[in-house]
């Protein structure tokens, strides 16, 4: 099966700056967000996520009621989470608010599911993180048997049983496009093809091409398992501007502040501008730089893991809308009309030494 090249953005709802440096507001936060979106469809990308977090850095605790609003103010663009924190909500409830943004888009939700790299949910819902696996097993199972459009009978020790029950509302199309969101652990794309569900890649760090095991793991799984061809879709980190210099100039101070942020958190060692660069050069997780650039660094990395979907997370810590929009045009206008026109050629064969 050939799956549709597609382009996307994400986002988590990053609290920016104004020029003069002040934070805006989460509602302001959340009204700009709107705003990418609306461009981003304008642009005619194929996609906009919506991340989940519960903490003063991200403004977006209720991923789809935005995906609401953004629908109703756009024509074609896809709407989904990025991601979607299962373990800490009820499977039920997720797939009913999904159901109800795929109505007023006409059929255009998605939903990513993944168990986040942000705990702040657990103890904020009364979980146990000792339960993190468990509450993850269990729930994804739930999910998967709401996906078939049928009464669903399940039992588990995490909530209560279902006997015979229809969810509702019921999409039009009978299912929703569900996805797996996986951070690296072969466990997670195991359990992927284990439920016959797209595969996500969250490359946030190290290199792409680490992540090619774990592309070529999920295809011999869902080979194992008997479960039909599905899509491999990659996200990771980015920012477009007119020139390369422009873009590691802007981006630079709001990445390191971010990544110190959450290093001081997580007892990283402070971010360098050498770890930088190396992470925006060729062999890096960051797409940093001019649209060709950044178009010529997404094809290679998509070839590298046989993936058909690319999304940029474009929202950067404090990094200002205005420069966001800049980013988002450029990267509708430039960046995916050349990854669309390069990924029709036909790849350059490989070299000897490439292949030693």
């Amino acid at each position: 099966m050939t799956h549709p090249l597609e382009l996307g953005l994400d986002t988590f709802g990053d609290v920016t700056e104004t020029a003069d440096g002040t934070l805006v507001s989460h509602a302001q936060a959340i009204r700009d967000l709107v705003d990418q979106a609306v461009l981003a469809d304008q642009v005619g990308l194929d996609f906009i996520g919506v991340g989940e977090h519960h903490r003063v850095d991200f403004a977006v605790s209720a991923p789809e009621v935005v995906l609401a609003a953004i629908a109703a103010r756009t024509e074609r663009i896809r709407l989904g989470s990025a991601v979607t924190v299962l373990s800490s909500d009820d499977p039920v409830r997720v797939y009913q608010r999904f159901a109800t943004v795929d109505a007023v888009s006409r059929g255009r939700a998605e939903v990513i599911l993944g168990r986040g790299s942000f705990t702040e949910s657990f103890p904020l819902f009364g979980l146990d993180l000792q339960d993190y696996e468990a509450l993850f097993e269990e729930k994804i199972q739930l999910f998967a048997e709401l996906l078939k459009d049928e009464p669903v009978t399940w039992k588990g020790t995490k909530r209560g049983s279902l006997q015979d029950q229809w969810v509702y509302p019921r999409p039009e199309s009978g299912t929703l496009k569900t996805w797996v969101g996986v951070g690296g652990s072969p466990q997670s794309v195991i359990r992927a093809a284990h439920y016959g569900l797209p595969l996500f890649l969250a490359i946030i760090g190290g290199q792409p091409a680490q992540f090619a095991p774990y592309a070529d793991l999920y295809r011999r799984a869902l080979a194992q398992f008997e479960k039909p061809d599905q899509p491999i879709a990659m996200h990771s980190p980015g920012f477009v501007a007119d020139t390369d210099e422009e873009a590691l100039e802007i981006l630079f101070p709001y990445q390191e502040a971010q990544t110190n942020q959450l290093g001081r958190e997580r007892g990283w060692p402070a971010y360098t501008r050498a770890q930088y660069e190396h992470s925006a050069g060729p062999e890096g997780a960051l797409y940093v730089g001019s649209p060709e650039t950044v178009a010529r660094k997404i094809v290679r990395n998509l070839r590298l893991l046989g993936a058909t979907r690319f999304d940029m997370r474009y929202s950067m810590g404090l990094l200002p809308h205005a420069h966001m929009m800049k980013s988002i045009e450029l990267y509708g206008t430039k960046v995916a009309p050349l990854v669309r026109e390069l990924m029709a050629e036909e790849p350059e064969p490989a070299t000897a030494a490439a292949t030693a």
